[in-house]
């Protein structure tokens, strides 16, 4: 038996709780490597980190020697109605994506997005990630099958996995404002978050104001797909910062992809990031969906196409990282994995190999705080026990190269097809 197959066993035999002694914990946004036993109570919460004195006697103790132990990973920003649909999209495109995937829900079932958002979230949880944001499309295509399907799986896996679903209202050709508006508030009441797409309205002050009043009716936060584009002579940010000093949305708005602003100018990319830092706004930068997506029309030197990822960090902004789409119109690839997620943002963002541990923080901490998971999250005492224990030495080595072992735990219980060698 190996090593980790003989502490896959340990865990999953540790009825109540039980001690992880000997390990090394990845505390904090930065991920600081620390010496500590952690404490895992029978509920599947943290107990005391650091301290082992005083540990029940029925607690077994679990030998981590050598292991290190870091925090469940967020992926903030996917779209689990889409996963997996087979809808072609020949040029590649994002209007291509959007025109394939609006055909492609006007006969899907319940079931079938049950069964390929189940799937991608099984592979999420397999490579560690603990706690996904998804939004579903809310229009006179879908309808409100995909959030009606995703809540029954919200609740079915709330011992496995932190689900949060934004409702992800699309004014499609014809812009169906009308309908938005009727339907958005039975929508916001089975949903975590109010979400859209800015770009493509366009009647984008009326858009804004069917989304932002709703969110504050229903007390929901915001996550907004914000010019993912790169025409530098059109944007909305100026029309959502409005929009959140009416509506008194301060730190409750998240603005995802922002790819423009890899386009504008340094003197009108600096008055933006200002508001946002000011207005407390999150970013959530999808560089799988913007490299692939972006940029296919030019003849030459064909930008990224992320947002600018390195000053935004840099200048404070709370900018996390995410999969956006996984196999599908979108996004032809992905795996779940949020260490290739920010190795990809690390790469194509130009942050350097000494901010390593800004992209842990970009699939841990950061996401976790614009999800509003607070004290719920971490390696600290209360907070739901959802960690992933690996070879890796720090933070560093783990999103660098990722570890040759590693072992899912959520709540306190380790994943039962998770036992990597």
């Amino acid at each position: 038996m190996s090593h980790w197959d003989h502490l896959f066993r340990e865990l999953r035999e540790a009825q109540g709780g039980y001690l992880l002694a000997g390990g090394t914990a990845l505390v904090g946004p930065g991920g600081e490597a620390r010496k500590a036993d952690i404490l895992v109570s029978h509920d599947g919460r943290f107990g005391r980190i650091g301290d082992s004195t005083a540990v029940p006697s029925d607690f077994p103790r679990i030998d981590v020697s050598g292991l290190t132990i870091a925090p469940g990973f967020v992926d903030a920003h996917q779209h689990l109605d889409k996963t997996g649909a087979v809808a072609p999209n020949p040029s590649g495109t994002l209007q291509g994506a959007r025109e394939a995937f609006a055909a492609f829900a006007r006969r899907v079932t319940p079931g079938d997005v049950g069964v390929r958002a189940a799937r991608t979230m099984t592979r999420c949880l397999n490579r560690g990630t603990t706690a996904i944001r998804s939004h579903i499309n809310v229009d006179k295509d879908a309808g409100f099958i995909g959030l009606n399907a995703l809540s029954e799986l919200r609740a079915e896996w709330a011992d496995r996995l932190t689900l949060q679903l934004v409702a992800f209202m699309i004014p499609h050709p014809g812009q169906d404002y009308d309908w938005l508006a009727a339907n958005i508030n039975a929508a916001a009441k089975s949903a975590d978050a109010i979400g859209g797409t800015v770009a493509v309205a366009e009647d984008p002050g009326r858009y804004l104001d069917i989304l932002f009043s709703s969110a504050a009716r229903h007390g929901k936060p915001i996550d907004l797909h914000v010019d993912e584009h790169l025409d530098a002579s059109r944007h909305r940010f100026d029309l959502v910062f409005e929009r959140v000093r009416r509506f008194g949305m301060q730190g409750r708005v998240v603005l995802s992809h922002a790819s423009v602003l890899s386009a504008v100018p340094d003197e009108e990319f600096a008055r933006i990031r200002d508001q946002i830092l000011a207005l407390d706004l999150g970013v959530i930068t999808l560089p799988a969906a913007n490299l692939y997506i972006q940029g296919r029309g030019q003849e030459h030197l064909p930008p990224r196409g992320l947002t600018r990822v390195a000053p935004l960090a840099r200048a404070g902004v709370k900018i996390a990282t995410g999969s956006d789409n996984i196999q599908d119109p979108f996004i032809p690839t992905g795996s779940g994995d949020m260490l290739e997620i920010a190795r990809w943002t690390l790469l194509a963002g130009h942050l350097h190999a000494s901010e390593l541990p800004q992209a842990f923080s970009m699939i841990t901490h950061v996401p976790a705080g614009l999800m509003g998971l607070g004290a719920d999250y971490g390696l600290s005492q209360g907070a739901r026990a959802d960690m992933v224990i690996t070879d890796s030495e720090d933070a560093e080595h783990l999103v660098a190269g990722g570890p040759d072992g590693m072992i899912v735990v959520s709540k306190g219980r380790p994943v039962e097809d998770k036992a990597a060698a």
